[in-house]
């Protein structure tokens, strides 16, 4: 009897300020190259790398990423790092993660750009030892990144691998500009997620201003 393959969950992190359908795009993209059984999506709690007042309290960013996954059954929302009121580090949510689920092979999915900020990383090379890690590239010619992924991986002593995404441009930081200027989105996030957004009046407030106190 073939003995039962180890589950293979990938790890989406991010912002998600707010999700959009590139983020959708490169984990669909990552559970079907790879084989994962499931995808968890990670909104950001305090973060290291963002002051936590230009960032949408973690309860409605987590709110709009379950919106955003609900018709999904390969996909699924932790809020392990949302939840927590410390500094989060990849390194260490990993542990964790991997302590929930301990039978499982983790996949870590990044960004081209988190690639290039990976050295400034607590501990990268835990993150390595814990997880294979995914890039996401949209660019189809890739032999540059291919280079960067293949030093990384020698330098962190990490399993990396390129994952191949559909192109998709928009950001949420163009969206949350858009929606400030009082322009459409239609078709760059689920409808369910821009529903939300009116419904909060979300990034529609200058910067610094308080814009979620009646949410």
């Amino acid at each position: 009897m073939d003995e039962k393959r180890s589950q293979k969950i990938g790890i989406m992190g991010g912002t998600f300020d707010p999700i959009h359908y590139g983020h959708l795009l490169i984990a669909q993209s990552a559970a079907e190259e790879f084989d994962l059984d499931r995808v968890l999506f990670l909104p950001t709690g305090k973060s290291p790398h963002k002051p936590e007042d230009q960032v949408t309290p973690p309860a409605l960013r987590c709110e709009m990423v379950r919106l955003a996954i609900l018709n999904n059954p390969c996909f699924s929302l932790l809020t392990l790092e949302a939840e927590n009121t410390e500094i989060n580090y990849t390194c260490i949510t990993l542990q964790k993660i991997q302590r929930m689920h301990p039978d499982a092979r983790l996949y870590f999915i990044m960004g081209q750009d988190s690639l290039r900020d990976f050295h400034s990383w607590k501990n990268p090379q835990e993150i390595g030892r814990q997880a294979s890690v995914l890039v996401a590239v949209r660019n189809a010619s890739g032999h540059e990144i291919q280079s960067e992924i293949a030093q990384a991986s020698r330098r962190y002593g990490a399993d990396m691998h390129m994952l191949h995404a559909p192109s998709f441009s928009v950001s949420s930081r163009e969206i949350r500009a858009r929606i400030k200027k009082g322009r459409s989105v239609r078709y760059m996030l689920p409808e369910e997620v821009e529903a939300f957004i009116k419904r909060h009046s979300l990034y529609r407030k200058q910067d610094g201003e308080e814009q979620w106190k009646n949410s």
